[in-house]
């Protein structure tokens, strides 16, 4: 009988292939693919601000909609491509994130071109968007379990959050980068580019990544030796139901800031086009400075106090300074403070990803795809809502409520952590048995 290390929560299925060190090239392609797949999903909200809004007289809760169909359709099948990943393998699931990114941001440029009727518009974006987000699926469980296939424990919470921290500087990127190739070439083309360099990406990835820990499957069997397709034993682990809460939590403060912070400093603090795309593009970057660092600081507390209490410190105190620093931010009157306090609020939040997404796949074991399928979900659950509900308290309370909001919800995901154990093992019983 194989057995773990007492609290490693590794799968002794993919400790034994671990190499010792980080392989550094295949880590560069992961956060390539979350930096595109990240820039083409925000775009969509530097188009609707700059231009779509306007040029099709869309409300900016309808707009909203919009954002969130996207966010709907990727949570609701988040969990099939978490067995996507386990059946395929990592490598083929973000090949299929990659070209499936690549088509529909440029099939979003094409509603601009006027094959549809000025009607039928906001129809036609629902669509493309929900379809991006149904390929999407696979792109943050296949590169955690990719992580958790080639880098060694002590190293996955800083490597998820580098991985991560690259899809937040995507983001960040985004408002200036999109916003300059709509002011260059209107923004039918500007999705039309992204898409193409997205294809060309994701080709690079499956030249470059042709790795034997990334081509194979995850193959769950009982000791007669039959395929288990019993996923749901993973619902009944405590620590991920109260893990994907409290991602959930962080989801919805996450993209509170990513849909409607532009719109915020634009069209609510009248800051003017060039500085809004200029201030919505920091907080982000504070993020993905973040997660690197909060990977870094939950692997040297993890090896300091132990498994569960170094896992758990850095996400409490990083959701709680998170809640605190978004309210100095609305209750600030100058932009540079507003601007100071929203970039730490989102910076500090930004700490606590690597130990997410770490302690998803180390539950889940050999199911570790699908268990960050299931975080996956609770976090896009989470941040589905932000889109819509954000606009409609505001216009009942006042931006600065809508946006405090976030900052409740936050405090909330924190106490999550007081319940997860990292080192409990949804596949115990299996590894009892085998």
């Amino acid at each position: 009988m194989q057995t773990n290390k007492p609290g490693s929560g590794q799968d002794p299925a993919s400790s034994s292939q671990q190499p010792g060190s980080v392989p550094w090239g295949i880590v560069g392609m992961l956060m390539a693919l979350c930096f595109i797949s990240h820039l083409n999903r925000i775009s969509m909200s530097v188009a609707g601000d700059e231009r779509i809004m306007k040029q099709f007289s869309i409300s900016p809760e309808k707009m909203g909609l919009i954002y969130s169909s996207f966010l709907f359709v990727y949570t609701v099948f988040m969990i099939p491509g978490g067995f996507f990943i386990d059946r395929f393998g990592a490598r083929v699931a973000l090949m299929v994130v990659g070209f499936g990114s690549a088509l529909f941001a440029a099939l979003t440029g094409l509603v601009g071109f006027g094959i549809v009727g000025a009607a039928q518009v906001w129809l036609s974006l629902m669509l493309v968007r929900g379809a991006m987000g149904f390929l999407t699926t696979p792109l943050h469980p296949g590169c955690a379990r990719a992580v958790s296939f080639c880098t060694p424990l002590p190293r996955c919470a800083l490597i998820n959050g580098l991985v991560n921290g690259a899809a937040l500087l995507g983001i960040a990127c985004t408002y200036k980068v999109f916003g300059t190739l709509i002011d260059s070439y209107g923004w039918p083309n500007a999705f039309v580019i992204c898409g193409v360099a997205t294809a060309v990406m994701t080709a690079v990835w499956a030249f470059y990544t042709d790795n034997p820990l990334l081509r194979r499957p995850t193959t769950v069997t009982h000791k007669e030796g039959t395929k288990s397709s019993d996923w749901t034993t993973l619902l009944k682990s405590r620590s991920l139901v109260l893990l994907t809460l409290g991602y959930a939590a962080v989801g919805y403060f996450q993209y509170l800031f990513f849909y409607w912070m532009h719109y915020y400093f634009d069209e609510v603090l009248h800051l003017g086009k060039s500085a809004s795309q200029f201030y919505a593009g920091i907080p982000p970057l504070a993020m993905a400075v973040g997660m690197p660092l909060g990977g870094w600081l939950s692997d040297h507390l993890h090896g300091r106090f132990g498994y569960r209490k170094g896992r758990s410190l850095v996400p409490i105190l990083s959701m709680v300074g998170g809640a605190i620093f978004l309210c100095f931010g609305i209750l600030s009157k100058s932009p540079a403070w507003i601007v100071a306090w929203f970039s730490l609020a989102l910076g500090v939040v930004g700490a606590c990803e690597g130990s997410f997404w770490s302690t998803a796949v180390e539950l889940g074991g050999r199911r570790g795809g699908t268990a960050a399928a299931i975080l996956n979900t609770g976090g896009n659950g989470g941040g589905l809502l932000a889109p819509v509900v954000t606009p409609w308290v505001s216009g009942h309370f006042g931006w600065q409520v809508g946006i405090g909001l976030g900052g409740l919800i936050c405090l909330l995901g924190a106490l999550c952590w007081l319940g997860i154990d990292p080192a409990e093992r949804t596949d115990e019983s299996e590894r009892t048995q085998g």
